[in-house]
């Protein structure tokens, strides 16, 4: 079972990848999004995200524990499961204007993949700087600890967002 709960926490392998493995996860952060947009209402979208926020949480503690580490490099759920939140104001914008989500395709189509491409590297450089409250709130315990900063990370770059998007 730890082996099983390790490998959902280094987000299904991306995290071994020994070379930027955050930024191998925040990619499988916009495939999580694509697919939960794609899928389904926006209760759907929703409550993916819920889900996978409170997975993070979850499986990072137990990584945590079996990797002896706090917030091991290796460990991307976190940046998978919050990711999306940088897309919920755009997703949200077209769900008010059209009464629907989205299509995944709508992310990468025409010029919107530019805006797709840069909420990514925003979201990574809001990760890495990490501004206040950012860093701070990695201090919390266990998986919050691990999670809580890549949503607050989202946070900042769903504001950004707004300008953008809206």
């Amino acid at each position: 079972m730890d082996a099983f709960v390790l490998w959902l926490a280094q987000g299904l392998g991306l995290g071994r990848i020994p070379v930027a493995p955050g930024t191998f996860g925040s990619l499988g952060g916009v495939l999580w999004f694509l697919f939960l947009v794609n899928i389904g209402p926006l209760w759907v979208l929703l409550g993916g995200i819920l889900f996978g926020l409170a997975l993070s949480v979850w499986a990072s503690a137990v990584a945590e524990r079996i990797l002896m580490e706090e917030d091991p490099g290796s460990v991307v759920i976190d940046e998978i499961a919050a990711l999306p939140v940088a897309f919920l104001p755009w997703a949200l914008s077209d769900y008010l204007r059209d009464g629907a989500l989205p299509p995944a395709e709508t992310f990468l189509q025409s010029n919107a993949w530019v805006i797709t491409v840069l909420l990514f590297v925003l979201f990574r450089v809001f990760d890495i700087a990490k501004p206040w409250p950012v860093r701070q709130s990695q201090h919390l315990p266990g998986g919050w600890g691990v999670t809580i900063d890549d949503v607050l990370a989202a946070l900042y770059v769903a504001l950004v967002s707004l300008v953008l998007v809206v």
